[in-house]
């Protein structure tokens, strides 16, 4: 197999990954959203755990559990007179530890905890670049479509209340997308550092944006350099691909600093 044959496919996944990630690591910015992200990835463990006791294929096992825990934050935030920072936290750690302990007592089973936590976007085969496809096509399909709605519901919710938007529901709509893109992800970035992969790329156009939309749209090449820097330092220099792409996102994040000053 040559080297362009066998790097194509993590090379696909990791760019419809950070074309997806743009917009939505804007709307992370924009809402404050960081810790929710986190909490989300962190869970995904426990639903990987869970999809392996059941027999279930991992990925579809890993969506559907994210965005179970998605709707579950939204109903907490609701009921619990509680901080969100504070909920969050709770919810985040927990379920991770839930899910390490899980693995470890699956019987007969070996799951590469060390991948899963920081990413192994070389082992991505063509089942998984479709999988990521659909989910990508999904998400820029729903943005596409709401982007007014959403943008609406992140300047002023009440405002947008006036006008019409139904809040709660495209509130919720977007939590969705944002654990369907942190489920996808996983394989790219891994569970720790997938909010890095959402927020670095995004800080970093919107210091050289004017618009919502330039802001999205430049994240998206932003965050699609930081895969391609990644993958090559990953390649050359044998370093972990997941923490490659991070450490590029800041790279040009930086730049991006030079760049607007």
């Amino acid at each position: 197999m040559s080297t362009i044959e066998l790097l194509l496919p993590p090379l696909l996944a990791g760019l419809a990954v950070a074309l997806v990630a743009g917009p939505m690591g804007a709307f992370v910015i924009w809402r404050r959203m960081a810790f929710f992200g986190d909490t989300l990835a962190h869970g995904a463990l426990l639903g990987a755990a869970a999809g392996i006791a059941a027999g279930v294929a991992l990925y579809p096992s890993v969506v559907a559990f994210s965005m179970a825990l998605a709707l579950l934050l939204v109903l907490l935030q609701r009921q619990f007179p509680l901080p969100t920072d504070t909920l969050l936290g709770i919810v985040s750690h927990t379920t991770l530890a839930a899910g390490v302990i899980a693995v470890s007592l699956l019987p007969g089973v070996q799951v590469d905890l060390f991948a899963f936590l920081f990413g192994d976007l070389l082992a991505v085969g063509w089942p998984d670049v479709a999988w990521l496809a659909g989910g990508a096509l999904v998400i820029l399909t729903l943005l596409t479509l709401r982007w007014r709605e959403l943008l609406s519901i992140t300047v002023d919710e009440d405002m947008a209340r006036v006008e019409g938007v139904p809040v709660t529901t495209t509130r919720i709509l977007l939590m969705l997308m944002l654990a369907l893109l942190i489920a996808g992800a996983i394989r790219t970035v891994g569970v720790l550092l997938i909010t890095s992969l959402l927020i670095i790329p995004a800080a970093g156009a919107r210091r050289l944006s004017q618009t919502p939309e330039q802001m999205a749209a430049l994240a998206s090449v932003l965050g699609m350099v930081a895969v391609c820097g990644g993958l090559t330092l990953s390649w050359f220099a044998d370093t972990p691909v997941g923490p490659s792409i991070v450490v590029t996102a800041a790279a040009v994040f930086v730049a991006s600093l030079a760049v607007n000053r």
